[in-house]
């Protein structure tokens, strides 16, 4: 099976490498220092999983080298979704299928009127890992799962073929027929934890214990859960309590991809995130307080202003 990742961040480099050991045929698409390290030392998985050297790796900056693919993964930031889908074009055959892994809910909107609706996939991303140096990823913890369906909920020869290379590949894999669910539970969590952790400046373990915390966790992933079922998404009765359990359970160290840019002082996603759940909520009458809030905090700081 042919794959290439788009955006070889922590999410596209954690899964490409793993698919790239177990045989398939991975091309990552980087840029600049991590693009440079990749082609001459090769990328390197460190994980306590198991850390996987990949060498050679292959890597470029132009889609057009590698040409038409099985799957695409698509890791880029929310910010890049437009002009990186209409950059990928040159990777699209007839039943290639193009799966978003990214931290929002609507980037599989934005890439349908750019690539068509038939190669969009949903895809739910469950790992923690960054790039900690050029041409180097770094897991946090061991949970690595991945969730990717057919919008119509039909499971797809394609997509039962990925669904074999995935658990060829030693992760957690599931072809869901119910991917716009599984998109929002995620979004409850991540949105939440994000915009928290960010403006706490602290990890998932300093926070969610704190009785003062916590309320404010459980208003925020409330608020998630009631846009949502406004936008006529089915999201289950007990998804306060799952989402509230999935948190206790995170590595006490891990910190949300929003938190590290934050502290690094890199362009924030949270226009996509809190800022994306106060849009709904403004659409359909929802209030949302907690969203607003850290969404207009941060808001300074989402081109990347250092605090």
């Amino acid at each position: 099976m042919r794959i290439a990742v788009v955006g070889t961040g922590g999410v596209g480099g954690g899964y490409g490498a793993a698919l790239a050991r177990a045989g398939a045929d991975v091309t990552f698409i980087a840029r600049g220092a991590h693009l440079a390290a990749m082609k001459s030392a090769g990328l390197r998985l460190l994980s306590p999983r198991g850390d996987i050297h990949l060498v050679p790796t292959q890597a470029t900056d132009n889609p057009a080298e590698i040409g038409k693919v099985d799957i695409v993964l698509f890791c880029v930031k929310l910010w890049d979704v437009e002009s990186a889908g209409e950059h990928i074009k040159p990777l699209i055959g007839p039943d290639t299928a193009v799966i978003p892994l990214q931290n929002g809910i609507d980037a599989h909107e934005r890439l349908i009127p750019i690539l068509g609706k038939h190669a969009v996939m949903g895809g739910v991303a469950q790992i923690s890992a960054a790039i900690t140096a050029p041409g180097t990823i770094t897991q946090v913890g061991t949970f690595m799962r991945m969730v990717f369906g057919e919008f119509d909920g039909t499971a797809s020869r394609r997509g039962e073929d990925f669904l074999a290379l995935c658990q060829k590949a030693g992760f957690e894999a599931v072809l869901s027929d119910n991917i716009l669910t599984d998109l929002w539970m995620k979004f409850i969590l991540l949105a939440s934890n994000a915009g928290m952790m960010a403006l706490a400046r602290q990890p998932i373990g300093a926070l969610r214990e704190d009785p003062d915390m916590r309320p404010i966790f459980r208003a925020a992933y409330q608020e998630v859960i009631d846009v949502g079922r406004a936008k006529g998404v089915t999201i289950p009765a007990d998804a306060l309590e799952r989402i509230a359990d999935a948190t206790a359970h995170f590595p006490p160290h891990m910190k949300a991809s929003m938190a590290l840019d934050l502290d690094r002082g890199n362009r924030l996603e949270v226009p996509w995130l809190s800022g994306k759940v106060a849009e709904l909520g403004r659409q359909f009458g929802i209030p949302t307080p907690t969203h607003g809030m850290m969404y207009a905090m941060l808001k300074p700081y989402a081109m990347g202003a250092k605090g």
